[in-house]
This record gives structure tokens, sequence and C-alpha cells, in this order.
């Protein structure tokens, strides 16, 4: 099995490879992304059932020696995300098949979108599988090189200038990891995650707080945590509705990925979890009170993603094997969701001409079938029972009562609040944008003249036809949402299991079989070279 891991990252480099080899044939270029991305699900979904009923999996590749080579390394949290990221990719890439289809190269040009969303798909899986801090980093290099050229695809004035913003901070924190891989380098002469979490107790306490807030700080900006969220809201709105989608939800769970490797293993006696509770309180908070401000349902959508990046970073600062379980249940029940409710609101977009909740309405007579798509993933994301929403908040908070401080007790009634309003946010966009008939319109407007300056309140763009493989996508995606709650049972046991692995030490054992188990293979075929 260890031969299929560095497939994970070579076959999306390949395709993109193909892609850009193809050109503007269309077709062609489909068939390749459409086929790589399946190919890397069925992939995942083997590695998963392998390491989850086995050992995790590391591959030294080339068999260079620890900490000189490169390590990738597949357990259940990254053969979990690696398999839902690819389903994610893949129903997005159906969706902007579709668009690009009906629109011709206006929004998502066809030469340049496919290698750069493949380039972006192997910086996810990079990330996910590394073994090391470098390679993390390189990682995320490639899915925000990959994210610049995606997120202006158009060179429209908007994006260009919310671009701009983006690549910004982007290349702080980018600076801010690279300084501290300088710095846990020079202070333990390693990058590779098991000899750091060996020898990080050698170091001063003092040293290793300096270490640990370098990478918090870093992986915080991109995984969009209070206060360093500022950039988000104004950078996915922008974007193409495919772009937008695949972003919201997964560039930011990298970062919260990385946040959960470095808590449970780097840092693992170094404790924190005061100051993360604080700052999951505000980021929950703050979060949500911006999406009740909006009057626009990307910008919307965009401030609930932060809100409920808090209640990941919440579940990481309990810092119980149950608490963390409860953060995976509920990172892969975000990714999905937060993925279909942009997806339904490209659908509004199209069929409305606009995704401001002032200009938006009449929709459900007028398109009874994305009422139902956007509904269903909205009272998920709002928490209602018995979706899975609704579960992974419940373990979440079922995990801060066990540990019972007067500070998880208002983080619950935090976490609460912020889901009766983001309940209220959603539902209200819903009020508005499908039941208020067409002619209903002085007395609403005047109910919600306080939204009149909102960004993007008054936003118009044009009508156009929704193809019939957009539709499906985000349906195929709802049906994903309502899949995590009928088989919430057994995912939920792969989630805990994974929380109980993530803070014993079976990591280190793992690389150091697998190297040399690499070591071992160099010998022999080193060995049969030298046969007669």
């Amino acid at each position: 099995m260890s031969a299929l891991v560095p497939l994970l990252v070579t076959l999306p480099l390949l395709g993109a490879a193909l892609t850009l080899i193809f050109g503007r044939r269309r077709r062609s270029q489909v068939t390749v992304s459409i086929v790589t991305l399946t190919v890397v699900f069925v992939i995942a979904a083997i590695l998963l059932v392998t390491v989850d009923s086995g050992e995790p999996i590391a591959v030294s590749v080339g068999g260079w020696p620890i900490p000189f080579g490169i390590v990738l390394y597949v357990d259940r949290l990254a053969a979990l995300l690696v398999a839902v990221s690819s389903v994610v990719l893949l129903a997005v890439l159906l969706f902007s098949v579709g668009q690009g289809a009906a629109d011709g190269d206006d929004d998502t040009p066809v030469s340049i979108f496919h290698p750069s969303y493949l380039i972006l798909s192997a910086g996810i899986f990079t990330a996910f599988i590394a073994g090391d801090l470098f390679n993390l980093y390189v990682g995320f290099e490639i899915l925000l090189v990959a994210s610049y050229v995606l997120i202006t695809l158009g060179s429209t004035e908007s994006r260009i200038r919310t671009g701009v913003v983006y690549i910004v901070v982007s290349l702080v924190s980018s600076i801010l990891f690279l300084a501290a891989i300088a710095a846990i380098y020079g202070a333990l002469g390693t990058v590779n995650m098991a000899q750091i979490a060996e020898r990080m107790n050698e170091l001063p306490q003092e040293v290793q707080l300096v270490l640990h807030l370098l990478l918090l700080v870093a992986f915080s900006i991109k995984a969009a945590v209070f206060p360093l969220s500022f950039w988000l809201p104004d950078s996915y709105p922008t974007a193409p509705a495919p772009v937008t989608a695949v972003f919201a939800g997964l560039l930011t769970k990298v970062g919260v990925y990385a946040l959960i490797r470095t808590e449970t293993q780097l840092f693992a006696d170094s404790s924190v979890n005061v100051l993360l509770l604080i700052v999951a309180l505000a980021t929950m908070v703050i979060g949500v009170l911006g999406a009740v401000a909006q009057a626009e349902l990307k910008r919307i959508l965009s401030f609930t993603l932060v809100s409920h990046v808090g209640y990941m970073i919440f579940g990481l600062a309990i810092a119980t094997p149950a608490a963390i379980g409860a953060t995976i249940y509920y990172m892969v029940h975000h990714i999905i969701v937060q993925t279909t409710l942009f997806l339904a609101v490209g659908l509004i977009e199209r069929r409305a001409g606009s995704t401001s909740i002032l200009r938006v309405k009449g929709l459900m007579r007028a398109a009874p079938v994305i009422a139902v798509l956007y509904f269903i993933p909205a009272i998920n994301l709002g928490g209602l029972p018995p979706f899975s929403g609704f579960i992974g908040k419940f373990a979440l908070f079922d995990a801060a009562a066990e540990v019972g401080t007067p500070i998880m007790m208002v983080l619950i009634v935090a976490g609460i609040l912020t889901s009766l309003l983001t309940l209220y946010a959603l539902m209200r966009a819903w009020n508005l944008a499908f039941w208020r008939e067409e002619d209903d319109s002085a007395e609403t407007a005047a109910r919600i003249s306080y939204l009149g300056d909102a960004p993007a309140a008054r936003v118009q763009t044009r009508r156009r036809v929704i193809p019939l493989i957009m539709t499906a996508a985000t349906t195929g995606m709802v049906a994903v949402t309502i899949a995590l709650t009928v088989f919430a049972g057994p995912l939920y046991q792969v989630c805990t299991r994974i929380g109980d692995a993530l803070l014993e030490p079976v990591y280190i054992s793992q690389l150091d079989a697998a190297h040399q188990n690499a070591a071992d293979q160099n010998a022999a075929d080193q060995n049969a070279g030298v046969r007669p």
C-alpha cells in the first residue's frame, strides 16, 4: 500500500501537465481533471480502510535517511481528509464544467482553470500527508500559488483588488511559517515532525513558547482565526462561484489541520489552551455578528465560515481525545456543508442575477429546486437536529462539559448563541430570497432598511441559464451532507479513533519503521544489482 501514497500528489501534478499540453481543448482537459480526482478519491478510500484497520503508512521517498529525506505519512486523519477533499474538489469541478460550458471563458478561462485547479489539489494533498514541516510549507505554497491564479480569474477590478490583499496576507503567513521552520531547525536540528516531538522537551520552556506561538500565528492566518481573519470576507466573495466554493470548503481547513498537528503532536506538553479558548470565543462571536450584519449571501457565508472555525479551535483547545475526535467530525461536516452552500448560492446568483438579499425575491415559485438545495445545508450549518451540524456541536459541548471549568461553560453558551445566530442569518436570507413575493416590497424594505449600507447590498449582475450539470453537482453535494447524518455513527467512530491516535506516540515509531524499511529495500536493490 505504501506505493499508493506518492500517487496522491503525483497524479494531480501529472494531470496539470496534461491539461497544459491540451491547451484549449476543453473536453480533453475536463476528462483529465475528472479522471485524476476520481482516481485520487479511490486511492484515498483504499488507504483510509487500510490504516483504519491497521497501522499508519509512512513512506521515506527515495530512501533518503531522516531528517534529510521527504517523508509522506498517511494516518486515519490524513486519509480521511484527502478522501473528503477529493469529493469536494470533484463536485466543484463538475459545477465549474457546467458553468464553463454555459458561459465560455468569461469567469473561468479553461486553459488556465484546469491546470491551476489540479495544482491546487496537489498542494492540498501534499499538506495533508507531509511528514515534516518543510514539506507542509511546500504544500501550502503550492496551493497558494494556484489560488492566486484562481482568485483573480476574469481579471475584473474587484478580483484584482481583493486578490492583492489575499496575496499579501498569504505571503506574510508564509514568511512567518518559514521563519518558524528556520528557528525550529536551528534549535533542534530537524524539521521532521516525529523528531521535533521527541526533542522539543530538551528546549527551555521560553524557547518552546516562542516556537509554538510562531507556528500558531502563521497557521491562524491561514485558518482565518480572529483577529487574523480580516482578509477572508472581502477576498472570497469576488471570485467565481466554483473558486469561492472550494476556497471556503478547503483552504481554511488546511490551516486548521496544521493547527491540529501542531497542538497534538509537536507541542503536546506546551499548553496554550486558555489562549486558544479565548481566541475560539472571539472567532465564534465576532464572526457570526459579522454575518448578521451582511446583506449579500456570499459575505454572509464568509462570515459564518470564520465563526465556525471557532468551533474547531474550541475543540482543539479542550485537548481531550473525545474533543479532538469531535473536532475532526465537525471539520469534515463543515468542509462538505460550507462548500454545498456556496454552490447553492452560485445557482441563486445565476437564477436571480444577484446575491443580495435586498434584491433577490420570489425564488420559491421560480426555482423550488434551488430552494431545497439551499435550505437543507443551511439548517445543517445552523445546527438543527438531527443533522451532522447538531451532532458535531453536541459532541464538542459534551467534551467541554466533561472538563467542567468556568471558561468551558462560557464557551458552551457562546457556541449555542453562535449556532442560533447562524441559523437566524441563513433563515433570514431564505425568507427574503425565497418566500418574499415580487410585489411584497414596501413593508419588507422598511424592516431591512438597516442593511442598505452593508457591502455589496446593491450589487446586481445578469441572469444566466443554469446548466443541468451545475444543479446535479449541487444536488450530489446535498446528498453527501445528508449522508454525514445517516452514516454519522461509523464516521464518528473513525473520528474518535483519530482523536485517540493523535495523542499517542505511534507516529514516531511508524516513521522510524518506514525509514528502516526504505533502507532495507535500498540494500536489497543494491545487492541485486551486483549479482552476476
